[in-house]
């Protein structure tokens, strides 16, 4: 019911665009908001973040970080509810949630990050709400492909995507103790994606963009919001102080992860994925599509 409101909402304001301004603005117009709408739960998660940053007082009962865990797992809950994720987008957060809080424990024992507020729900010394910083990545993905209906073509080979994830989850553990291998995989990320387009509808006329560009612009709007989180001193990097912006080689980090996280979702629902090229065709996306 709730796809229902929103696919009604989204064909009349796209009617109002095209109808009073250029078509190719109309269309990107539709595009940010659209993006907006797929981003739904990272977004109201930075918000919480900078509200209790704001208002949160040290003697309070219920500490900060406990409750940005307790808004986050409602939020989430009330996504699920009102249908704005399905089930099998639930399980992708859940995928992300297990792999990112199994990260921050890693690297905060190694002292690459630290939380320095404290709270009840935590594991490791890693408060529970941190898991949902890379949850809201894994909502926005399985969202935004549902949204803009994106199609993938030509898609590498399906084990070969497997194994580049892995390599790149790992390095990520292992740099500590071994090389560091992450300019082989940059390299890998072209080579294996750079004939990928993702195919996408924003207003009735398929659109692409390389997959890879689209990975390097998706982390850096995750680069952004890594900021607000460091300047609101929810978290901070070894050496960082409070009004230094986030270090470029963690924008290069997000960029990796972001092909873990797309390879995660690909788990769990294939449909979109082609080996072979393709060309879509104009379509009209609102008559009873989900949005």
């Amino acid at each position: 019911m709730a796809d229902r409101g929103v696919a009604f909402l989204e064909r009349r304001l796209g009617d109002w665009a095209r109808a009073r301004l250029h078509p190719h603005l109309a269309e990107l117009i539709m595009f940010v908001l659209k993006q907006g709408w797929a981003a739904l739960f990272g977004i109201l998660f930075l918000i919480a973040i900078i509200a209790t940053r704001l208002i949160w007082q040290e003697d309070w009962a219920l500490s900060r970080y406990d409750a940005l865990f307790l808004f986050a797992i409602s939020t989430q809950m009330l996504m699920l509810i009102f249908r704005l994720e399905s089930l099998d987008e639930a399980k992708v957060i859940l995928l992300f949630h297990l792999t990112g809080t199994a990260m921050e424990v890693f690297k905060l024992h190694m002292g690459s990050w630290d939380y320095p507020e404290t709270g009840v729900m935590e594991i490791a010394g890693v408060p529970l709400f941190s898991g949902f910083m890379y949850a809201s990545i894994g909502s926005y993905m399985a969202r935004v492909i549902r949204i803009f209906h994106m199609q993938f073509a030509p898609y590498p080979p399906f084990w070969l995507t497997v194994l580049l994830a892995a390599l790149i989850y790992g390095n990520f553990f292992a740099h500590h103790v071994l090389p560091d291998i992450r300019l082989g995989l940059f390299a890998a990320t072209v080579l294996i994606f750079w004939r990928t387009r993702i195919w996408f509808y924003a207003g009735t006329h398929p659109r692409w963009m390389p997959l890879p560009v689209a990975a390097f612009l998706s982390a850096v709007f995750i680069w952004v919001a890594e900021n607000v989180g460091t300047f609101t001193q929810t978290w901070s990097y070894a050496g960082q102080g409070a009004f230094d912006l986030v270090s470029l080689g963690k924008l290069g980090s997000w960029y990796l992860l972001l092909y873990v996280s797309f390879t995660t979702v690909t788990l769990v629902t294939r449909d979109a994925l082609h080996r072979a090229p393709i060309a879509p065709a104009p379509r009209e996306i609102y008559r009873d599509q989900r949005v």
